[in-house]
């Protein structure tokens, strides 16, 4: 999403989709942050200490009897196959394609190799996931933003024109030359917010899955934190995605056929401007990294889900082959075109969006007093901790926090 999509974006949408990606992203710090305070304030704990949340858990609670059931039950069967199938198909098929790219590694070879690594860590459970990620992922991000600067710095007059690509492309797309020829304001404004939340996730309700693990005394501060995830995510990494295509010679048109982006190729060849053979190589681990760590984030969230949906513990049997299938499909993502993984990735993602979106409005006014509470605790020098009763709630679903 921080690489493939903001290159993706800008080759289908021209550069005017990076503008709608930054509005889609300010927006979606309010939408997250309701989110995520949702995940933890209704957020349980198994008899075996694990704790358990996500949108299911404040689907169940916003709407009483059969009917929150079944949206949250659904919720979780969209999860699955919006995530765990077709969003990690779409993880697949950027890092085959990058070191297809690069290396000249047929995407089949490389769709092997990720199904095999991936169902390793499927098979190691939610510990070997976090250890990999969290030893992973803050140095990926911070070498990324360090190799997409210099690119950047080096062609630092082609920054005025960047900005100008950005804006003017944004509400009139035919006045920018390059990828943005023939795209019209709908194109651009449709592949920004797409690819915008494709990056950040902010209100699908995939984030707060991993949010309500997090072992804090307040779920405002969960609320607030992934907000800055959103910042870092969008308005930093796909910024720096953006400006680094946008300030070497490469056009992006050139990396389009069939209405299907080579996002991988488009990205590495604007890398290799600046940085010679180096850049390719450099791209190509930082996406396979980047694209490897959502994957198995992914795969983690449906997991729960399908627990939920079983209302147990998944029986051995059905686990492994719901994990066989899920690797089965990040093969078939790598092997598959660009265009179908996405454009398919985008359509189930806008049916989670559509459920859980309703539902955060309907309990924004808790997370208003969540945040009104945090906020009064820390200006009278607390450090906030959560008591349902400080916002006039009553504890039912709220067995965490007794």
């Amino acid at each position: 999403g921080n690489i493939a999509g903001a290159a993706t974006a800008i080759a289908i949408g021209g550069p005017g989709a990076i503008f709608w990606m930054w509005i889609a992203a300010f927006l979606g710090m309010a939408t997250i942050y309701a989110e995520a305070l949702m995940a933890q304030k209704y957020k349980q704990v198994g008899v075996d200490g694990e704790v358990t949340g996500g949108p299911v858990y404040y689907i169940r609670a916003a709407f009483s009897g059969k009917f929150g059931k079944f949206l949250a039950a659904l919720f979780a069967v969209l999860i699955i196959f919006a995530l765990g199938f077709m969003g990690n198909a779409v993880q697949s098929n950027s890092i085959a394609a990058s070191f297809h790219t690069a290396f000249g590694i047929p995407q089949p070879v490389m769709g092997v190799i990720v199904a095999v690594i991936a169902f390793f860590v499927f098979v190691g459970g939610m510990k070997r996931i976090a250890k990999v990620t969290e030893t992973i992922v803050p140095v990926m991000a911070a070498l990324y933003i360090v190799g997409a600067l210099i690119v950047i710095i080096a062609n630092w007059r082609s920054i005025p024109y960047a900005f100008h690509a950005i804006i003017v492309g944004a509400f009139n797309p035919s006045a920018i030359s390059g990828g943005a020829v023939g795209a019209t304001v709908k194109l651009a404004l449709t592949k920004g917010v797409a690819r915008g939340l494709f990056s950040n996730e902010a209100g699908m309700g995939s984030a707060p899955n991993a949010a309500a693990r997090a072992d804090i005394s307040h779920p405002a501060k969960q609320g607030l934190v992934q907000m800055l995830s959103v910042f870092i995510d969008t308005l930093l990494i796909c910024t720096a995605t953006a400006f680094m295509c946008l300030s070497t010679s490469v056009d992006p048109a050139g990396y389009v056929a069939d209405g299907s982006a080579d996002a991988a190729g488009y990205v590495q060849n604007s890398i290799a401007d600046s940085l010679g053979t180096f850049g390719p190589v450099f791209l190509t681990v930082a996406l396979s990294l980047f694209a490897f760590t959502t994957l198995i984030g992914n795969y983690s969230y449906c997991e729960g889900c399908l627990e939920f949906i079983i209302n147990r513990d998944a029986p051995k049997p059905s686990l492994i082959a719901f994990r066989l299938i899920a690797t089965v499909l990040v093969y078939v993502g790598a092997t598959a075109s660009a265009g179908f993984v996405w454009d398919t990735a985008d359509m189930l993602q806008a049916m989670i969006v559509v459920v859980n979106i309703p539902v955060i409005v309907i309990l924004g006014n808790t997370a208003l007093k969540c945040l009104g509470d945090y906020t009064q605790q820390r200006k009278e020098g607390k450090n906030p901790v959560f008591l349902a009763k400080n916002i006039g709630l009553d504890e039912t679903n709220l067995d965490f926090w007794k």
